[in-house]
């Protein structure tokens, strides 16, 4: 990671350089409790109620139009992830109309059939199960949902990485990463600015021709708003999905009574998944701005506070979830433990939650049908903060 611009503890109240940080962040991270305050004036909470609340509760949102100042340099491209009613209520319902729980249950047989194909490729040899597996998979199946031609799917892993670090705030990035991220969205949006005008003269059976089409009652997506549609999804729907199928392998290889548990009840998969989702998230954290005088936990908060919600540590609160720190695959089984917040809450849950569940499912089942052990070695984390997730993962693989 590039040295930070400024004094990242100071503004965090974590220092995300830390040597042992990337390892394990949660021994980094403050513990969950009340909102504190750090010494440059962010407000920061890993509780579980402040940020469940803070995530639920319209007195938060990503209004203002000033908090580019504090977390990103320069105009900013808003996909309706970071906008706040009604612009956010409008653009949602579009995206919802072409983007249906439908079309990603559709896609099991298609998901099934690629992790086949990616195991077997790698099958015999000791292999790098984010190389061989994590990253191509989530990126083949969101090229193919928008309709990307197989021959620029290399194009989009760059770019996807590119906008993925750039999510880090921009006080912790070099200035290449900056200028890397900035150069891959125009690529980006050059792109998919000319196959949306293909969509509109020749539609098919895909996501990009249903998100050009779209309407609700007169209203339709404007092109700058479906370009950002297209980056969300993109960084969103590869990303998250990547760092779902590395974490969850990791954490099933390091407890081997749990990966027998995964291995004895495919059945159980699903809930499988919502534990591994908690105890190690793709996202770990967002930034909320307090919209009008509100308080949050009994803090008063006036209007254009920062509050830095930490999901990933709240996954860990003691006060909501027993043994935190231990994995559970039976935790979510009887459906009453509470949910994680590692998609979310409130009106900006996660869109392409239905669709990174059925990918984790399915990759992590029948990657576990094999015989799969770890290679001896440090295992590596990528530079991201926002985004978690490894670099490599190195395992002897068999069928």
């Amino acid at each position: 990671m590039g040295q930070a611009i400024v004094d990242a503890a100071a503004v965090l109240g974590f220092d995300p350089f830390d040597p042992t940080f990337r390892a394990d962040p949660y021994r980094g991270y403050p513990p969950p409790g009340r909102l504190v305050r750090t010494d440059a004036g962010l407000w920061v909470t890993s509780s579980y109620a402040l940020c469940e609340h803070a995530l639920r509760d319209p007195s938060f949102g990503h209004g203002l139009g000033d908090e580019g100042e504090t977390w990103r340099q320069g105009p900013r491209q808003r996909s309706f992830l970071t906008m706040d009613p009604p612009d956010h209520t409008r653009l949602r319902r579009l995206v919802s109309k072409a983007f249906t729980p439908r079309l990603v249950e559709r896609l099991r047989p298609r998901v099934t059939a690629l992790v086949d194909e990616l195991l077997d490729a790698a099958a015999g040899a000791r292999t790098d199960l984010i190389a061989a597996l994590a990253y191509p998979l989530p990126v083949i199946v969101i090229s193919e949902l928008l309709g990307v031609p197989a021959a620029d799917r290399d194009r989009f892993k760059d770019w996807s990485e590119a906008l993925a670090r750039g999510l880090d705030p921009d006080f912790l990035l070099p200035e290449s990463e900056i200028v890397r991220r900035e150069a891959a969205r125009a690529e980006f949006n050059a792109y998919f600015r000319a196959l949306a005008a293909e969509r509109r003269a020749s539609p098919r059976d895909d996501l990009l021709s249903a998100l050009v089409a779209v309407s609700d009652g007169g209203d339709a997506l404007t092109e700058e708003e479906l370009l950002a549609t297209c980056v969300l999804l993109l960084v969103a729907g590869h990303e998250t999905t990547v760092n779902l199928i590395g974490n969850g392998a990791l954490a099933l290889l390091r407890n081997p009574a749990q990966l027998a548990l995964f291995r004895s009840q495919p059945d159980a998969a699903p809930a499988a998944i919502e534990e591994l989702l908690r105890y190690d998230p793709p996202v770990q954290f967002t930034l909320r701005t307090a919209v009008v005088d509100t308080e949050l936990g009994g803090t008063p908060l006036p209007k254009g506070s920062f509050v830095l919600l930490l999901n990933g540590m709240a996954n860990r609160d003691p006060s909501v979830f027993a043994e935190p720190d231990r994995l559970d695959l039976t935790r979510y089984a009887g459906g009453s433990a509470a949910r994680h917040l590692s998609f979310g809450q409130g009106i900006h849950y996660c869109l392409g939650a239905p669709l990174a569940r059925l990918e984790g499912q399915v990759a992590l089942s029948k990657l576990f049908e094999r015989n799969v052990t770890m290679a001896a070695g440090p295992v590596t984390y990528r530079d991201n903060l926002v985004l978690r997730g490894l670099e490599s993962l190195h395992v002897d693989l068999s069928a």
